[in-house]
Order: structure tokens, then sequence, then C-alpha cells
């Protein structure tokens, strides 16, 4: 079924309600019509690594974990199991009746914002800071959610519409300022292919965007998502959003003016209560019948897309066992190892091999947290493996001590409660310890969405000040490295940090585990002990203490991201070490048409380990006309090979992608040369001083 049958079938559902029976399903708690036999229907559910907030359900790793897998097939297979357990939940609650909150098919994920400032606590729902990785793991997460089949499997919504990344104390008023350029070669772009892609819904975000408010924006809503690219699902305003057009935006005078704006202008369903004066507002002429009978139709359309009012619902035999069942573990466990990026391993440090350490010290305030694997928007997994049990599970053969050494942001001393100073205990732990794991981070407790009252020298509501962890768990890990000689340190947060200059040069190996999903401790163990080689790809860039980095307000993309910052990072986007060595050869262009272009490469794994390769493909283009990004990654691929094994990799590069943005948002060709980088990196300096190895390059004619 596709849009267009199912609209006519919604209508006649939608023709004989009243107009005020259309009014009350614009909301996202939509009550029942009775006399037509209509259950009701909550539309408000969060699915952005696996069921959140329903009970059980398998946690898969974090957005932003998964972004740096590199892999959309992977996102694409984790975002169908997500939708399985889903279907498995709704089956059940419709049996017993529970139309409550988190019990609908229609799920508000992906978040699909540009992750464009490391400081932003909510990047971790993010796939990172370029759009084409945004574009193509969000449009993988969309078509796994729904599915291909006659009906929608779950009903995706790409959030939040946009130009929307922080600060989150500020995000109820602010007001987002970019050029038409940043929007189109940026911001949008996900968006777009989101849409194009079929998508069932859009939120749009709290703030303004060049001073018109996201949720009733004309530019945005009217002339780009339903004119320009044709939206044909639901809108839907974040929640709250269309209440602060009227209390912080100051957009309108009044609450009824704030509600019938945002309906005029295409919001079609509010989560919140600012959709409660649309009736003062119709029964003064301020919104029109067509208005409201577009907005119930295009609801209805998604309703009955997922099946709502056939005889035999669709997906009704997808049992309940399906919920974090084996195969759904199995696969988050692989997703959490293909998260795992390894950024330091001095001398090949790593792998551990068996008895090569006695004793082992686990430390840090996420040696032994259940809160650190989850992330934000999460279910209730059936168990939790962290860190430390995932250290006992791999080195069976090592005395295994586990200590806390600090809270996450604070320490307290004279602490009556117990447990706030616990430094003296981590540097006892190492310092008996022939190898010490020390495991930093943050988690959702101070890292994510609007978190009022928290600030301290590193934290901000959410968000961070800076680049750094808080001092407790940086001073705590500098002692360790003192007392102890070999550490390695694993830091599990939703985004980049720079542990400092000494921890950098002393840790002997470094992971970033990002928010990892249920098992995440038993990849991170697996890691360490050789299970498997690290595959993982930093989807952010990594900056340096000492790099500037425009203020989180700035919107403008001059100087952010790997495409347009000019300073050396930390560590780059595209960049992830590998137990194993792979060596590229004949790279050639095998297609270029109009639209897209196919490339090919031979890549073979030269190493001692079997290993699985992110192939990726950049290009740098001039453009007289306007300021093209220093490179634009336009392509990945998976490759798995056994060591000694080569295979011939093929990408097809879709030419939006490489062509030039003009100030006015127009994509055109560039008018000057073209040149095409592949490898398991980023072409830039800073990749090669890190990885000793080139990129292949072709200039397209």
């Amino acid at each position: 079924m596709d849009f267009q049958k199912a609209r006519e079938r919604a209508a006649k559902i939608v023709e004989p309600m009243t107009a005020y029976e259309k009014m009350s399903q614009l909301v996202y708690n939509s009550p029942a019509i009775e006399r037509l036999g209509i259950k009701e229907y909550n539309w408000w559910n969060e699915a952005a690594h696996g069921v959140a907030r329903a009970g059980v359900a398998t946690v898969f790793p974090q957005a932003i974990g998964m972004a740096a897998t590199f892999n959309t097939e992977l996102v694409r297979t984790v975002a169908d199991a997500v939708s399985t357990e889903a279907r498995a939940k709704y089956n059940k609650s419709v049996q017993f009746n529970d139309y409550d909150i988190f019990k609908g098919l229609t799920y508000w994920t992906p978040n699909i914002n540009i992750f464009r400032d490391p400081r932003w606590g909510r990047g971790q729902e993010t796939y990172g800071e370029d759009p084409f990785l945004t574009a193509s793991m969000g449009v993988s997460c969309i078509k796994g959610l729904q599915g291909d089949g006659e009906f929608l499997k779950s009903g995706a919504c790409a959030k939040h519409y946009a130009v929307h990344s922080g600060p989150e104390k500020l995000r109820h008023g602010f007001d987002a300022i970019a050029s038409k350029k940043d929007m189109f070669e940026t911001y949008l772009p996900a968006f777009e292919h989101a849409v194009k892609n079929g998508v069932a819904g859009v939120m749009g975000a709290y703030n303004r965007t060049n001073s018109e408010p996201c949720c009733a924006h004309s530019f945005l809503m009217e002339d780009v998502l339903f004119d320009r690219w044709n939206f044909e699902g639901y809108f839907v305003s974040d929640c709250g959003a269309i209440n602060d057009i009227y209390e912080h935006h100051k957009f309108k005078e009044t609450k009824k003016e704030t509600a019938a704006i945002a309906l005029e202008r295409g919001c079609h369903l509010n989560c919140g209560e600012a959709y409660a004066h649309l009736i003062e507002a119709y029964e003064e002429d301020l919104i029109t019948d067509e208005a409201i009978d577009e907005a119930v139709l295009r609801l209805f359309t998604i309703r009955v897309l997922l099946g709502e009012f056939e005889e035999v619902r669709p997906y009704s035999d997808v049992s309940y066992d399906k919920l974090d069942c084996p195969e759904h573990r199995a696969l988050n466990l692989e997703a959490s190892k293909q998260t795992m990026v390894l950024l330091k391993n001095e001398d090949n440090f790593l792998p551990i091999k068996e008895n090569t350490f006695k004793k082992i010290a686990v430390v840090g305030p996420n040696a032994n947290s259940t809160v650190v694997l989850e992330g934000n928007y999460f279910g209730n997994a059936s168990e939790h493996i962290t860190v430390a049990e995932g250290m006992r599970r791999m080195f069976p053969e090592a005395r295994v001590t586990v200590a806390t050494g600090t809270r996450l942001y604070i320490e307290k001393k004279n602490d009556w409660d117990g447990f706030g100073y616990m430094r003296s205990e981590g540097l006892a732990a190492a310092s008996e310890a022939d190898f010490t794991l020390v495991c930093l981070g943050m988690d959702r407790t101070i890292e994510g969405e609007q978190i009022e009252g928290l600030e301290d020298d590193c934290l901000d509501s959410g968000d961070k000040k800076n680049v750094h962890l808080p001092k407790a768990q940086v001073q705590l890990c500098e002692e360790i490295c003192d007392v102890c000689d070999n550490v390695a340190v694993v830091v599990m947060c939703g985004s980049p940090v720079d542990l400092g200059k000494k921890i950098n040069s002393k840790a002997k190996a470094i992971i970033h585990g990002w928010y990892p999903g249920a098992l995440g401790g038993l990849a991170v163990a697996q890691l360490l002990r050789g299970e498997y080689s690290p595959s993982g790809k930093l989807p952010l860039t990594f900056y340096d203490e000492d790099n500037t980095i425009p203020d989180i307000s700035d919107y403008s993309m001059k100087g952010r991201t790997y495409r347009y910052a000019e300073q050396k990072p930390l560590f780059p986007f595209g960049f992830g070490l590998s137990y194993t060595s792979f060596e590229y050869a004949d790279f050639k262009v095998t297609e270029n048409n109009a639209d897209k272009l196919t490339v090919q490469v031979n890549v073979k794994n030269t190493g001692a380990y079997d290993g699985l390769e992110k192939v990726q493909l950049y290009a740098h283009y001039d453009d007289s006309r306007t300021t093209t990004p220093i490179y634009q990654l336009c392509g990945i691929k998976p490759v798995e090979l056994n060591k000694g094994e080569e295979k011939t990799v093929t990408i097809e590069v879709d030419k939006y992608w490489i062509k030039a943005v003009l100030e006015d948002g127009t994509r055109v060709e560039p008018d000057g040369k073209i040149t095409l980088y592949i490898g398991g990196h980023q072409p830039d300096e800073r990749s090669y001083e890190l990885c000793g190895t080139s990129c292949l390059s072709i200039e397209l004619n």
C-alpha cells in the first residue's frame, strides 16, 4: 500500500468526523471516537537504539556508536530487529487494551541533526558531524524501522527539523542563524534524503531558525519540506515546542494564535498541550477547515499504513519471545564490537594474550556501571554486562580487582553517605596490578537533554563547557599512570573528549566505547583479549585541548568539523586503528554519468589478524563561485577479510554529494576539478601521521 492509496482510505475514515472530532485527533494522545469505532492512539514512542521506555527490550549501542560502525547495512539490520520488538510489544498491548504512551507504533526516531559541536550533550543521539554519513545512517535506520512490505512495520520520524544542535539550556528560546549555503550543504541533506526515502514523520525543533520558530516555519516547512520535497507524511512538534512559540520566542501574542499558525504552516500533530487552544482559534476563524482536514488526513494515512484498521493486523504473528531474544542479543554484541574505536595502541600493546597479566585492576566510575551502557532514550535489557564483568569473563586466569576511584564529576570528602572520595581505593588497586584498565566517561545523568541545575568546571546543563572530562576523573587517571606501568583507558560517553597530554602520552592504549549497549562491557573485554580486531571509525572530529572551537551558539560551519576546520585535530573524523593492516590497490572509476559514479578498489589484509575494514571514499573539489569543503565523505563500504585475503570493493556514489553548494543553497556541478580519495581513513595529514598509510587518489575527467 502506498501513501496515495492509504490517503484515499484514510479520507473515508475521516469524512464522517465533525470538525471538533478532527481537532481532537491532532494531539499525541489522540482520544477514541467511539461512535466511529476508532480506538485511542498515542503517537509518542522512542527507539533511538532499541524500543525505549516500555519495559524489556534489546538495548543496542547508542546512535553515535552505531555511526562509528560506518556500516549502513548493520544499522538497517539493527533497526529491523528494533521494529520486530516494536511489533511484539504492540501486539500484546492491543491484546490487553493498553493504548498508553510508548505503546504505539510511531517512533520518533532517528535523530538526524548534525553533531557540529563536540560539546553538545544530545549529540549522542545522532550519527555524527557529516551530512553524508548522517543521511546514509538515517535512511538505513528508517528502512529498517519501516520495512519494505505493503504496510509499515513501524513508523519512523526524522528529527529535529531543522538546524538544531544546542546549547541545551537555551533551546526553548534560541535563534539558530544559518546561511542558506550551510543549511542546504550541511543541515538539511539528511532530512531531504529521509523524505525522499519515505519517512513517515518529521519532527520540528524547539528553537527558531533565522528568526522563525521551527514548528511554524514558512520557509523550512511550507517552501522546502512540503513544496520542494513533496513530503507526504505527518509533521509533529517536539514536546512543548508549540507552547515555546508563544512563551519563549514571543512570535505570537496569544496561545490561540500560536496554535493557529503552527497548524496553518503544517504542524499536524502537537506533542504538548498547545492544541487545546485550536477550538478557540477555530471558532474565531483563525484556522481553516482545510488545514484541519489536511492534518487529520495525514495522521490517519499513517495509521492506515500501520495496518490499524485491518481485520487481521499486519505483523500480528510476531511473537512476544522476540524481545531481547538470543538472536537479537547476538546482533547486539556484534553491533557493540563494531562501535569500538581504538585510538591508540602503543607498540601493539593490545591485544592481551592469555597469562600475560596475573593481576588486573578495572578502575573508574564506569568500571561496573550499567547506566553507562544504556545512553539516553533506553529500554530495559534482561541482562547487562559491565566492563568489570566482561573482564572477569574474558580473563579467568587473572585476579580481577574492581574499584570506583571517583564519582563521575564530583568528589566529596567527609561524605556521610559514603563513596564520595575513593581515589585511594582506585590507586591501591592499580598499584597492585600488572595491568589496569581505567574506565572513564559520562552517562545520561550528566550528558544529555537539558539537565537542569547541572554545572561545574566541565558540565553545562547536559552539554560540556570544553572537550575535557571532569577534573576528578582526569586526576584519577593521571595518578594511576604514575603507579602502574601498563595502563589502558576506555572512555564511554557520547561525545569527543581530550584526556590531556599526560594520559594521551602515558596510557598504552585508548579506546572510545561510546554508550555501547547492554552487552558493551563484554565487547570491550573481547577487544582487549583479541577475540576480534577493532573496526570502528570516528564519526566526529576529536579536538585537541589547544584547538579553537567556535562558540556553541554559532551555527556557521566555518571552522567546524573535518570539512571546514583548519587546525590539526587530536584524532580526525574517519580514524580508527586495527590489529591488522590493509593494503589498497587498483583504484579506478568504472562508471561516470550525470547522476552517479561507480568506483572499484582492491583491498588486501596484509596483517596477522582477520579483520573488518571500513573503506572510505572522499572527494575534494574546487569551485570559484563558493567555498567548498576541504574533503567530503561520499561513500563507505565494510569489507571482511581473513588474513592474507584480497577482495574487490565497489562503491556507488550519488553525485549529489560531490556538487558545490552556492550561497543561495543551489547545488551545482563544481566548476573546478574533482579528486577522489579512497582508503581506511581521511586523506588528511593527521590521519597519515597516526596510521602511517596514505589514500589512493583519482582525478575525475
